[in-house]
């Protein structure tokens, strides 16, 4: 739902200090999933942010996860991020890069 979508940028935004105008979220609730052998639900996010720091990512672990078992009925157990600290050079937006 965009509702979801929406709720979450604005917490990336919030958790992460930077303007939610270049933050951007997608949701694939059709992605086939196992996690630990079982077909139950479970969730992969991505979290990719220029400059991201290290101390900010316990934090948003706890938020997302939080986030996403109310939304979605996930339990966190079966919830995993990846966090990546990305180059501004490597991204393009606007016809430039970062």
């Amino acid at each position: 739902k965009l509702e979801i979508v929406e709720k979450a940028s604005k917490l990336v935004a919030t958790g992460l200090g930077k303007p939610e105008s270049i933050v951007m979220v997608a949701l694939e609730p059709s992605t086939k999933m196992v996690f630990a052998g079982v077909g139950e639900p479970t969730i992969f996010m991505e979290l990719k942010s220029i400059g991201l720091a290290e101390s900010k990512t316990a934090d948003l672990s706890k938020s997302l996860c939080d986030f996403a078992e109310e939304e979605f009925g996930v339990a966190k157990k079966r919830i995993y991020i990846e966090f990546t600290n990305a180059n501004g050079s490597m991204w393009g937006w606007n016809g430039r890069t970062f």
